[in-house]
């Protein structure tokens, strides 16, 4: 009977043979019944010896009533706060029925009237002494009913928050997320652009799935895998992808959550999570923008150790270099800024392999197009091919976003399926910022953008060397007043020297022409002055272009870490720069200018097409530098010959004299040369 009553006892085990987990014991209301039952004490004594009872009278009543001999004598009782006394009614009934009856009194009256109760009863009335506990309670019972309440309060949270150990104790717990399949709903299907990065990746999965196959001739698994990029090509969403790939436990966690307001609660987490990690392996742990703690120590004005983020690092450092052959746990972590981690982070025994997550290229954005594209509803004149080729230099991210407003767009106009206008819209959108078709502006400020843009796009269309022109318009788009579209015919992952002389030179074209229209000239060449500026700067600095100065690289290190910039070059050598950068720039303004002056007429007639159409493809503005007209009606034209415009809904759109391969570039707007 004891060895059934003792296996009775015993608790159920899972297959695997491991015992569930003891529930926690029910937390313990003693504190919050004493609290309560002081509260209840409180407000009985207070409503006690409140000498609110009997029925509430002046003194003057009381004063004719005891004269008249209606008061009890020995029932007159002096309070704090009242007269108490019981009074006969005799004119009730016969029975002479009583009441209790009360004068209430004040701090400033008390005295007076305890003086003419004296002389009044002479003296025969009781006045109790007041109970120190109960003047105690008076005066610090609320208060310390307060306070115990928050006391209460706090306890039960932090006991709450700390899972047993208090809140101060959950600072120190890693507060990373498990991840797994069910719960991101993304694999490798959903990845598409970055073939290479998903290929390395898959190595680590198939290890953790079956090491041996790797070990078998002695190779070890790596450490740690480096996700390094620029924003939005695809890092977390890889991470994610792995998460729904891998079969064993994820920890995801940010750079952020382990800095906190506590000195040594970074190092401190960091330590529980790698335990939980080694508890759980194998298992991959992914650090989300890792370099908000993997920064360069020592850098700026930085003490060194006694920094809260480089403590954190050290923790890290520790942490993986203690791995074991055998440990099974990866980290993974993710950067779009490489250059600032510490040399001892990305070393080989740490992050032994650095992946790099590069923009996608034409067949990569396609790819990407088709992932998302398939979550809308597309027209049947779609051609998300040329939408490829029309954006490059565009990360996933933002071919997501293309897709996203394509289909906001199409529904705010009734449409039933997204058409490939809504898309040219949505990529010029993304790019360059909404068009602000409403915006009125006067008569002048119109003929000088129009001129402007002229000289950009004729300069685009005569020079061979410069991108192929697209579009341009005089509607305003995001913060520039009009936009000259160009072409890149490739991927350019480098700059020719001579593309950047002709670019350079349309870059001068806008200021020229109005100049040359308006007899004067405007703040709307700023961005062109920038532009055409940094590339000389970057000719000159980083890529070896000048013929003074050779082949030397002056831009230095980069600088972004430090409160001082670096120069690494005389004064001499800056005067020289200087005037390298300003032989440059004249050279493209000279020539630009002589350029515009001799086709003149062309920019005339281009700038007087954008002011009656506002919008010019590249076919229509080689026309009109043709000499020939362009014969299609305005806006204006159709609502004076009755004509209604282009309704809602989809309806067949008029074919566009586009190009194969066009995508749009504003001939004003080069990539960032650094």
């Amino acid at each position: 009977m004891t060895d059934q009553n003792k296996n009775n006892d015993q608790k159920p085990t899972d297959p695997k043979g491991n015992k569930p987990p003891t529930p926690p014991k029910p937390q313990g209301r003693g504190m919050f019944g004493f609290f309560a039952l002081m509260l209840m004490v409180l407000m009985l004594v207070m409503f006690l010896s409140s000498a609110e009872k009997g029925s509430k009278i002046s003194y003057a009543q009381f004063e004719t009533s005891y004269v008249q001999g209606n008061i009890k004598r020995d029932s007159v009782i002096l309070h704090d706060n009242a007269i108490t006394a019981i009074e006969r009614q005799p004119e009730v009934d016969s029975n002479n029925s009583e009441r209790a009856v009360r004068v209430p009194l004040n701090n400033a009256s008390r005295a007076v009237v305890a003086n003419k109760l004296d002389k009044l009863t002479d003296g025969e009335f009781e006045s109790p002494a007041p109970s120190g506990f109960v003047n105690f309670l008076y005066m610090f019972g609320p208060v310390l009913l307060l306070v115990g309440l928050i006391w209460f309060m706090l306890a039960r949270g932090m006991r709450a928050a700390g899972g047993g150990g208090g809140m101060i104790g959950s600072f120190g717990k890693s507060r990373h997320k498990t991840m797994t399949k069910e719960m991101t709903g993304i694999t490798f299907k959903d990845v598409a652009g970055i073939e290479e990065a998903k290929s390395e990746v898959t190595e680590i999965i198939e290890f953790l799935k079956n090491p041996k196959r790797f070990t078998r001739l002695g190779g070890r698994i790596p450490r740690g895998v480096l996700l390094a990029g620029q924003p939005g090509c695809g890092k977390t969403l890889l991470a994610k992808a792995i998460a729904g790939e891998a079969d064993v436990p994820f920890f995801s966690i940010s750079g952020s959550d382990f800095v906190e307001m506590f000195v040594g609660v970074g190092a401190s987490r960091v330590r529980d999570l790698f335990k939980q990690a080694k508890d759980s392996a194998p298992c991959i742990i992914f650090l989300d923008e890792i370099d908000a703690i993997g920064r360069r120590r020592g850098g700026g004005f930085s003490g060194g150790g006694n920094d809260e983020r480089e403590q954190t690092l050290n923790a890290i450092l520790v942490e993986m270099d203690g791995f074991g052959s055998g440990d099974g746990v990866i980290v993974i972590a993710a950067t779009n800024r490489p250059d600032v981690l510490d040399p001892a982070l990305i070393r080989p025994g740490r992050f032994d392999r650095q992946i790099m997550v590069p923009l996608p290229d034409v067949a990569g954005r396609l790819e990407i197009l088709k992932v998302h594209a398939k979550k809308v509803k597309l027209g049947p004149n779609v051609d998300l091919e040329k939408i490829a080729r029309g954006t490059p230099m565009f990360s996933g991210a933002d071919l997501a976003a293309i897709i996203n407003e394509a289909a906001i767009s199409a529904t705010m106009l009734d449409k039933e399926f997204i058409e490939h206008e809504d898309l040219e819209e949505a990529r010029d959108k993304v790019k360059f910022g909404r068009a602000n078709k409403s915006r009125v502006r006067e008569k002048d400020e119109n003929k000088l953008v129009a001129y402007h843009e002229a000289g950009h796009a004729v300069l685009q269309a005569l020079l061979k060397d410069a991108d192929p022109l697209h579009k341009v318009t005089i509607i305003p788009r995001g913060q520039s007043g009009g936009a000259t579209f160009s072409l890149p015919e490739k991927d350019r992952m480098g700059y020719g020297l001579k593309w950047l002389h002709a670019t350079m030179r349309v870059i001068c074209g806008g200021r020229i022409a109005e100049a040359k229209a308006m007899d004067d000239v405007s703040s709307g060449a700023s961005s062109d002055i920038q532009q055409v500026t940094r590339l000389a700067r970057a000719m000159i600095l980083e890529w070896g272009m000048s013929s003074k100065l050779g082949f030397i690289n002056y831009a230095g290190q980069d600088t972004r870490e430090m409160y001082i910039p670096e120069k690494d070059y005389s004064d001499d050598t800056a005067r020289v720069i200087d005037e390298e950068t300003r032989r440059i720039v004249d050279e493209a303004y000279a020539d630009a200018e002589r350029m515009l002056l001799d086709n003149w007429e062309k920019v005339e007639a281009v700038a007087q097409a954008l002011l009656k159409y506002e919008n010019l493809t590249a076919d229509e503005v080689h026309k009109l530098m043709r000499g020939e007209s362009l014969g299609r009606s305005t806006v204006a034209d159709l609502l004076g010959s009755g004509t209604s415009g282009p309704a809602k809904g989809n309806k067949p759109a008029e074919p566009k004299p586009v190009e194969d391969g066009e995508t749009d570039m504003p001939g004003d707007t080069v990539p960032d040369p650094a």
